[in-house]
This record gives C-alpha cells, structure tokens and sequence, in this order.
C-alpha cells in the first residue's frame, strides 16, 4: 500500500511541480509596458482684434527734374575765299595745272584717277568754296569726268 500512495504522491507531486515550474518560468517573459493614461490639453481661444487700417498720406509728387539751360555751340568757322595754292602732285590729283601771270594755279584738267576731294586738298581749298566756283560739277563733286576742267581762280565762277 504505500507503494500506490507513493506513486500518487509522485504523480501529484508531478503535476504540481511542474505547474510551479511553469509560474516560475512566467515572471521572466516580458510582460507589455503599461500605457500611460491619456493627457487632455485645455486650449483657450481668444478673439485678436483686427487693427484699423492706417491711412497713409499719398506719395509726394517728385518736383519735375530741372533741364539745364542749353549751351549754344560755337560758331561755325568762317570759311575765307582765297586763291588755290598748289602743294603739288598727290594721289588723286596728279595733272598739271593752267598757272596765270603770276604763278597763281588758274584752272586744272581732270586726268585719269582724279578726284574732285583731292583736287580741293591739293589746291589747299574747302571743298565747298570749289563747287561754287564751278556750278558745271554736279553730285557734289563726286562725279568728275576725264577732261573736265576745273576752275582754280576765285575772283571767277565757272
């Protein structure tokens, strides 16, 4: 007999022990933190009055710039008529020219390659006191022909 009631004991004893193992074990499994309780926040609302629109004075008007007063220019060069006065030859202006009685250059021939410009630079003459006097050369002297002949004297006109 006390082997059955050993046994039982055993068998009890078992079972027993190893729920004590089990509730033993479960302390060591983490267990779930706990959540906090919920914060309630409290926010109060207050109305911010608009401000009244500021009322500015318009922009000034900007005084009209001054113009200076105007400058005249200088007058023009007072262009003397006077005799043609020969430098010589020069590109553009390489004939001989017609002298008078006293060396004074009286008319000129157009050659081959002159121009009425040089013809005016080498006569030391504006170019405009030279169309005048020869009303015969038109497009403002840029025109001159072989054999035209040019009035050098400036007492004369063509």
């Amino acid at each position: 007999m006390g082997r059955g009631l050993g046994r039982s004991a055993l068998v009890g004893g078992g079972v027993i022990g190893a729920i004590a193992v089990i509730v033993g074990l479960s302390g060591c499994v983490a267990q779930p933190a706990a959540t906090p309780p919920p914060v309630t926040v409290f926010a109060t609302v207050t109305a911010t009055p608009t401000p009244p629109p500021a009322t500015t004075a318009p922009p000034a008007a900007e005084p009209e710039p001054v113009a200076p007063e105007p400058v005249p220019n200088a007058p023009a060069p007072v262009v003397e008529w006077g005799p043609a006065y020969d430098t010589g030859p020069r590109p553009g202006a390489t004939a001989t020219p017609v002298l008078d009685g006293n060396g004074v250059p009286f008319s000129y021939t157009v050659v081959e390659g002159d121009s009425f410009f040089d013809i005016a630079q080498r006569f030391e003459l504006p170019q405009q006191q030279l169309l005048r006097m020869n009303p015969q050369i038109h497009d403002y002297g840029d025109t001159v022909y072989i054999g035209d002949l040019i009035n050098l004297d400036w007492t004369k006109t063509g």
